[in-house]
C-alpha cells in the first residue's frame, strides 16, 4: 500500500488523478483496486480516518488481543463471486456465527429458535410442538407497516417484548412502533434447533484480519492512498477527473436540503486478565435497564490463542461516526431528493452505504462497488468504439 501525505499531494506536479475515492472502506477499496488494477487508472484514495478499512478496520490492542475497533464483522453471503474476488487478498477461517440473547436470567439464542422457547418457558417441545406454540401466540396484524407489526404477527407481545422492543428502542432510538417493517424483519424466527445467526452457504473471517486484507488489496501499481484527511482539503489541494465519493451523501452537498438522520455507536473497550469472558462472540441484552445493547469478545471471531481476552460493550448513541441509516419513510424521501441532486452533478458518483443510504452487509457493498466498476467498464469501451468509429 503506497501511502503519501498531504505535503507531497501538494508539492508534486503531475497529471490529473483519474479517480479522487473517497472512503478508504469497503466500498472505496474495492472501486479502487478494480480501477487501479483493472483498468489501469491513477487512483488517489483518501480517508479522515488514519487507517484503510473503514469500520471493519482490526487491530492488535495493547494486550496483542485482535480486536475490531468498531464492533464485530462477521463476513458471510450466498455470492461465490464475491468471496472469490476477496479471496485474492486473504485466506479463510471458517466461522459461523451464534449469538445468545441475556433473557429472564438466562443466556438463550438469538434469533429464537426451539431452545430459546424451551429454555425461557421450562418446556421440552419438539419441532411441531413448538410451531403450534408460537401460532396460539400470534397475534395476527392486518396491515403490515412497521417493526413491531412483523414481530407481533409472528410470534405474539409476550416474546416481542422480551426479546425485540427494549433491544430496538436502544438500537435505533425508537420504538419499534416507529421503524420500517425491514428492520425486524432481518431477524428470523426458527422452530428447529439452527443456533446460527446467519444462514447464508458462505460464512468465514479473514484469516489475518480485515486491516491486512485492505491492505492486501491496495497494495496495487496506480493506488495512491491518503489518510487523516477531509474531502474538502483535498479537493482544493488536487486535480482529479472524476469523483467516487463513499461518504454521507448529503454532507458532500453541505446538508443543504437537512442532514439525513444516522444512528451512530460507542464503544467501551476492556481487556481481562482471563482466555474467555462468554461462551460465543456476541451476547445481546434486550433488558432496557441494561444501557448497552450487546458484549462482544473477539477471539471467538479471529480464532486467536492467548492467555488473556479482550471485549467491548457497544452504546449505541444519537451523535457521532454515522453508522446505520435510520429506515423511516421521512427519511428514504429525503435521500430521494438528495439523489436527485446527485443525479444532476456531473462529475461524481456516490457509492456504499453511507452514500446511497442504505442498510448494506459487507458483501452487498462489495458487489455495489464491483457493479460499479463494470459499469465504468462498459461505458469506456463504447466510448472507445464510438472513437474508434469516427476515426474510420
Amino acid at each position: 500500500m503506497f501511502q503519501i501525505t498531504l505535503e507531497r499531494l501538494q508539492t508534486t506536479a503531475c497529471e490529473p488523478y483519474d479517480y479522487l475515492i473517497v472512503g478508504a472502506g469497503f466500498a472505496g477499496s474495492v472501486i479502487a483496486e478494480r480501477l487501479a488494477a483493472g483498468a489501469g487508472k491513477r487512483v488517489l484514495l483518501i480517508d479522515r480516518r488514519d487507517h484503510v478499512g473503514g469500520n471493519a478496520y482490526d487491530h492488535l490492542d495493547a494486550a496483542g488481543v485482535m480486536v475490531h475497533r468498531y464492533g464485530p464483522h462477521i463476513f458471510h453471503t450466498n455470492a461465490q463471486r464475491i468471496v472469490d474476488y476477496l479471496s485474492r487478498f486473504t485466506q479463510w477461517r471458517v466461522y459461523e456465527h451464534r449469538v445468545l440473547a441475556q433473557v429472564d436470567g438466562h443466556l438463550l439464542p438469538i434469533p429464537i429458535n426451539l431452545d430459546t422457547l424451551n429454555g425461557l418457558f421450562g418446556l421440552s417441545m419438539n419441532e411441531a410442538e413448538a410451531e403450534t406454540f408460537l401460532a396460539q401466540r400470534a397475534e395476527p396484524v392486518s396491515m403490515i407497516r412497521t417493526s413491531e407489526d412483523v414481530v407481533i404477527n409472528q410470534i405474539g407481545r409476550e416474546l416481542y417484548e422480551k426479546f425485540f422492543q427494549g433491544y430496538t428502542r436502544k438500537q435505533w432510538g425508537l420504538d419499534p412502533s416507529q421503524l420500517d417493517k425491514s428492520v425486524t424483519a432481518r431477524v428470523p424466527t426458527r422452530t428447529n434447533r439452527d443456533d446460527r445467526y446467519f444462514t447464508d452457504s458462505l460464512q468465514m473471517m479473514p484469516l489475518h484480519g480485515y486491516t491486512a486484507l485492505f491492505e492486501r488489496m491496495l497494495d496495487q501499481p496506480g493506488i495512491e492512498v491518503l489518510l487523516g484527511v477531509d474531502f474538502t482539503t483535498v479537493r482544493e489541494r488536487s486535480r482529479f477527473r472524476h469523483v467516487i465519493f463513499c461518504g454521507p451523501i448529503d454532507e458532500y452537498f453541505g446538508f443543504c436540503l437537512g442532514r439525513l438522520p444516522y444512528r451512530s455507536l460507542r464503544f467501551a473497550h476492556e481487556t481481562l486478565p482471563q482466555s474467555q469472558f462468554q461462551p460465543v462472540a456476541v451476547v445481546n441484552y434486550p433488558d432496557p435497564t441494561v444501557p448497552y445493547t450487546r458484549i462482544t469478545e473477539y477471539k471467538h471471531l479471529t480464532g486467536q490463542v492467548h492467555p488473556m481476552t479482550s471485549i467491548s460493550y457497544e452504546f449505541p448513541c444519537a451523535e457521532g461516526d454515522p453508522y446505520y441509516p435510520i429506515p423511516r419513510k421521512a427519511n428514504a424521501e429525503l435521500y430521494q431528493r438528495y439523489k436527485a441532486l446527485a443525479d444532476a452533478t456531473p462529475g461524481v458518483t456516490f457509492l456504499g452505504r453511507l452514500g446511497t443510504y442504505k442498510y448494506y452487509n459487507m458483501d452487498q457493498v462489495v458487489g455495489q462497488a464491483l457493479a460499479l466498476y463494470q459499469r465504468i467498464e462498459q461505458a469506456t469501451l463504447a466510448e472507445e468504439q464510438v472513437s474508434v468509429a469516427a476515426g474510420k
